[in-house]
């Protein structure tokens, strides 16, 4: 599996100057290879390859008084800069086709200049080092002091040296691990994610929102208050605009943190741990989408999966569409919809459910059930040519449906 650690990194003045000539070298070479290939475009001609784009973008350009400079920067730079081109336009190719899943891929566009996050990546063949005193030696930077928080678990494959908006730098590390699977427990958990309360898990706990960015919401108001006083263009300004990036990385990192710390508690406790496949895209477009970005529950169940992964642990999406709110966790029956006022409910059969805990209970029992069809024997007979006569539709053939507690005839 690979994983990336992230690092921050402390370089000196002069080596802030050799990056930034980096990234604007990268920069460059983006746009060039994206102009190059609009051009052909525009005329007719036929789709550039990568390494005639290469060859006309970075080999050839450096031999032009326009493009010379591009030499005082590490060519494996460039190289990764074209390379991100490439997946830009792959990923495009392969959305308007049908053949990728999500949200449609829009073409490639400029990098600009001004924008407040660069990035530069090293691979192996760049020949990065991470010397015995702990800097990290990238080719034509120099030796730059890291702030080792966890030891590295094997050779990194590549490093990516980013400058975010607040101006921090940071060195990331594609390491390929091993699996480090945890002691097996008995225990498996649904988990039904909200808003008053983050995550609430089929056993009964409930955890808290800590809403980060609404605690954070008065100094950022100030903040941005501040910034937009300022005169476009100046000093001031860019100081202003530092101070709202860094208050806004506060919160995001605090965020992160927390998430961190409570994906990793949940998979050290549950041999499976089952969630809602919610669209939070959707959500995002509603009246609740400033506490629905607040809650960053993507985030938090793409750590549980790929922690699930390498602990050796169960972790699965359930269909969003499944009523799980509205059916009775004892006994199965749906009771129709209702709204987000209504905290609890009592079945006909007499049984009272919270709202959010009957929710992560029926989660987890179709974790179960899904789990156990996909893991045990072949419940479905393989597909076979019918037999003429058992071709039609029999008048007194009967009709499954498959429930939450298992399969009813209808």
């Amino acid at each position: 599996m690979q994983l990336r650690y992230n690092y921050r990194v402390y370089p000196t003045p002069a080596q802030q100057v050799l990056l930034a000539r980096a990234f604007g070298c990268a920069r460059v070479v983006f746009n060039d290879g994206l102009r190059a290939r609009q051009q052909a475009r525009e005329a007719g001609e036929a789709y550039l390859s990568d390494g005639d784009l290469s060859k006309r973008v970075i080999t050839q350009a450096k031999q032009t008084p326009e493009r010379e400079w591009l030499g005082e920067v590490s060519a494996v730079v460039l190289q990764q800069a074209l390379a991100d081109l490439n997946v830009a336009y792959r990923n495009f190719f392969t959305s308007i086709s049908g053949k990728r899943q999500g949200r449609t891929v829009a073409p490639p566009r400029f990098r600009s200049r001004k924008d407040n996050r660069q990035a530069i990546r090293f691979t192996a063949n760049a020949r990065f080092k991470v010397l015995d005193n702990g800097r990290l030696r990238l080719p034509k930077i120099g030796d730059l002091a890291v702030r080792w928080s966890r030891h590295l678990p094997a050779a990194p494959t590549s490093v990516t040296v980013i400058r975010d908006a607040a101006g921090r730098y940071f060195a990331s590390f594609v390491v390929v691990a091993t699996d480090d699977p945890l002691p097996p427990v008995d225990t498996e958990v649904g988990i039904d994610l909200g808003l008053t309360h983050f995550a609430v898990l089929s056993n009964g706990k409930k955890v808290a929102a800590p809403k980060f960015l609404r605690r954070a919401a008065r100094k950022l108001r100030r903040l941005q208050q501040d910034l937009s006083r300022k005169q476009r263009g100046s000093n001031n300004r860019k100081k202003a605009v530092v101070k709202v990036a860094r208050a806004h990385a506060r919160v995001a990192d605090s965020r992160r943190d927390w998430q961190h710390q409570l994906s990793t508690r949940i998979i050290r406790d549950n041999q499976a741990v089952y969630v809602e496949d919610l669209c939070v895209v959707g959500l995002g477009r509603t009246r609740l989408a400033k506490s629905v970005h607040d809650a960053g529950w993507a985030q938090f169940v793409q750590m549980v999966k790929y922690k699930a992964a390498r602990r050796g642990r169960t972790f699965a999406k359930i269909n969003r569409f499944l009523p799980t709110s509205q059916t009775c966790s004892t006994c199965g029956r749906i009771d129709g919809p209702k709204s987000l006022s209504v905290r609890s409910w009592t079945c006909p059969c007499g049984a009272v459910h919270d709202r959010d805990v009957n929710a992560a209970r029926n989660i987890l029992a179709v974790g179960r059930a899904e789990s156990l069809n996909a893991c045990g024997a072949q419940v479905r007979p393989a597909p076979v040519p019918a037999p003429r006569r058992e071709a039609g539709i029999r008048p007194d053939a009967v009709r499954y449906t498959r429930s939450v507690e298992g399969i009813s005839a209808l």
